[in-house]
């Protein structure tokens, strides 16, 4: 059954609420769960959009094809404390995500491996080349592009020299805009070689899976709580705002807790200046055929304006013949007021110092907590996001038992 909605903010007395979370996805969702759930607190929860599930939302398309409306997610987490707070609102379908590159037209796996060698540079030069990945850094390792190009074995080099021009450079400038040398180490430090045959994306993750309903699903019995009310389509400025140290909901001190998942300079109307932030455009097409690529994910790193392709059904399982439904992936600058969302927070130092600015004028507001990629500035995938979230939840839930 869906979740049941208020239709209007006005019908209600917002001081009357113990907790108002700003955003309805992983951050907010999770932190109102847990302070109604374990704290006894009649928390509301204001969202932007029109549904829940922040940027994981997910529904069927007019061909009865599930998909992510804001670009695929793929659950995957080391954390076993998230994976067994999400299991309780969710089965999950095995998945485990592996991505391949068009290579000028050869779809090689990536992260680049022994595989992709092999691919590249032919099945006995691409052994000899693995074989010497091998004895420089062990096997079953990943390597950093940044650490494989500073190495002085000429061989090497040709590997790292291959990787960096046909899987790294023209990919990340067209997702980032920017050359490589500007874009900060903790994004280019995510781009591996894997010396081995693992041809999986992620490894490491001990769970990963797709939601077996979908994650609107999960995310409407997470918030279904006799002490949650969602309301949708509301911009939370409408009526909160953060002036000398205080809380001001609907221009009045606000005694309750605020659990702010937004973007900071909004909050202050960018009155600093705007975070820059990267934005996709997502063209969906619906195909008469059954599949259209042989894994969800396909990356263009050497042609086409758009990144990546994702085919939903290979992600979800769905089994649906003769059609099929695909979406690109067009990175864009992000602009502020334009309808458009913002994906990515561009670390820069600049650009980190301004989101400080911001954040020092929430800093010493004892009942405002900002959490989520948003209203942090930095990247998170949706493990981390939650993790975050349960931290956050952990802190306030101790606070409120000191001080009763």
């Amino acid at each position: 059954m869906a979740l049941a909605c208020e239709r209007s903010i006005h019908a209600l007395d917002l001081h009357s609420f113990d907790v108002i979370c700003v955003g309805a996805g992983y951050a907010g969702s999770v932190v109102a769960r847990r302070l109604a759930e374990e704290g006894g607190r009649r928390v509301l929860v204001v969202e932007l959009r029109d549904h829940i599930a922040g940027n994981a939302y997910d529904c069927l398309d007019g061909a009865g094809i599930l998909i992510h409306a804001y670009g695929p997610h793929i659950y995957h987490t080391v954390n076993e404390r998230v994976h067994t707070f999400l299991s309780r609102f969710t089965e999950w379908d095995p998945y485990e995500h592996r991505v391949l590159a068009d290579i000028h037209g050869t779809l090689m796996p990536v992260p680049f491996n022994h595989a992709s060698l092999k691919l590249a540079f032919g099945e006995e030069e691409g052994e000899r080349l693995y074989r010497k990945l091998v004895a420089t850094f062990g096997e079953n390792v990943k390597v950093p592009i940044m650490e494989l190009r500073a190495a002085e074995d000429p061989d090497l080099c040709r590997v790292a020299d291959y990787v960096y021009e046909n899987v790294f450079l023209h990919y990340t400038m067209k997702q980032w805009g920017q050359t490589p040398d500007e874009i900060d180490p903790s994004v280019t430090g995510r781009v591996p070689v894997f010396i081995g045959d693992d041809d999986r994306y992620f490894p490491q993750a001990t769970w990963q899976g797709m939601p077996k309903d979908g994650y609107t699903a999960l995310f409407e019995r997470m918030l279904d709580h006799g002490n949650i009310t969602v309301v949708l389509g509301v911009d939370a400025r409408s009526f909160l705002a953060v002036e000398d140290g205080r809380v001001l909901v609907d221009g009045r001190p606000f005694a309750g807790e605020v659990v702010y998942s937004g973007p900071l300079d909004e909050l202050f109307g960018r009155d600093l200046g705007a975070l820059p932030y990267r934005s996709l455009r997502m063209d969906f097409e619906t195909l008469p055929m059954d599949r259209f690529q042989p894994v969800a994910t396909v990356n263009y790193t050497t042609s086409e304006d758009f990144t990546r392709i994702t085919e939903f059904k290979n992600l979800t399982g769905q089994v649906k013949e003769g059609v099929t439904t695909i979406m690109r992936e067009y990175p864009r600058a992000f602009v502020p007021d334009s309808g458009m969302d913002a994906y990515y927070a561009i670390l820069s130092p600049e650009n980190i110092a301004l989101y400080e600015s911001y954040r020092a004028r929430v800093e010493d507001v004892e009942n405002f907590s900002p959490v989520g990629r948003l209203a942090e500035y930095r990247y998170f995938d949706m493990d981390g996001v939650c993790a975050s979230a349960l931290e956050l939840a952990d802190r306030l839930l101790e606070g409120a038992g000191e001080g009763a």
